[in-house]
């Protein structure tokens, strides 16, 4: 059996640009990851199997002809590299669903990772790489699962030093919100680009353009991040993605862990980790 991490990835800043002829918009974005999330188990089979455990599995089906990504990403990958080999799958859904922190195209990129293993697939070959980009827009940063710049749909990548080891704490209200209601809500308005200098620097300077629309769909969002900002030691805290969870990078654990234990007196999902 191949087991595969998953982690939650972060946008230390998003911005939106214009919108694209595809329908897509162009983005330009600072990829983070966190040293936990989800896990994905692969393993040969004679008879395909697909399960789904963990503390929010409930929220997704393994029913037949559901479009779970990680049923997607085995299905491109088999057909693509012409495996026979049936395969049987399970996801320990440890994140929560719909919330800003990449959770089913992390796990379609930790699915093609796993499969790439087990048939001696290289992580480079191209074919790969397009499989992902063909999943969605944020799996092929999530195939790299390393600090990257992302350009164009956020599928354009280029690897940036990042800040491993810097604590982090992601916090969820417990609200799940649309990607679509999100950009929907957003006022069209581009801000400018990305800065340069430093990633910590570049962060800071920088702003998540999906913010203010996701707030306004989901108040706690704002209650979330008032007691992030407010917490001692941050050092940058946001919304992550279109939402809802919001992360906060911290000068030290101890800091982090009392900011997290604060934010669990709510009643809110919290992950006490670090970046990657």
């Amino acid at each position: 059996m191949i087991r595969e991490a998953a982690p939650a990835k972060i946008n230390l800043a998003l911005h939106v640009r214009r919108r694209r002829a595809d329908g897509y918009h162009d983005l330009e974005t600072l990829f983070a990851f966190a040293a936990d999330g989800d896990v994905i188990a692969v393993a040969a089979a004679d008879e395909p199997g697909f399960a789904i455990i963990g503390p929010f599995a409930a929220g997704l089906s393994t029913a037949p002809g559901n479009d779970n990504l990680v049923l997607r990403a085995a299905a491109a990958f088999t057909a693509q590299y012409r495996i026979a080999t049936a395969h049987v799958i399970t996801l320990d859904k440890r994140l929560p669903i719909a919330s800003g922190i990449g959770g089913g195209s992390a796990d379609a990129a930790a699915t093609l990772r796993a499969l790439a293993r087990l048939h001696a697939v290289s992580l480079a070959d191209p074919a790969l790489q397009a499989i992902a980009a063909g999943l969605g827009a944020d799996v092929p940063a999530c195939l790299w699962g390393r600090t990257t710049i992302g350009t164009g749909r956020g599928d354009s990548l280029a690897a940036v030093d990042g800040l491993a080891g810097t604590p982090l704490l992601l916090v969820n209200p417990r609200v799940a919100v649309s990607t679509a209601a999100v950009f929907a809500e957003w006022d069209g308005i581009d801000r400018g680009p990305l800065p340069d200098g430093e990633l910590l620097a570049r962060a800071r300077a920088g702003r998540n353009d999906l913010e203010p629309a996701a707030i306004r769909l989901a108040p706690g969002i704002a209650d979330v991040r008032a007691l992030l900002d407010a917490s001692d030691g941050v050092r940058l805290a946001r919304m992550s993605g279109s939402g809802a969870t919001c992360f906060a990078l911290f000068g030290d654990a101890a800091a982090r862990d009392a900011a997290a234990a604060a934010a669990a007196t709510r009643g809110w999902w919290t992950l006490a980790t670090t970046l990657r």
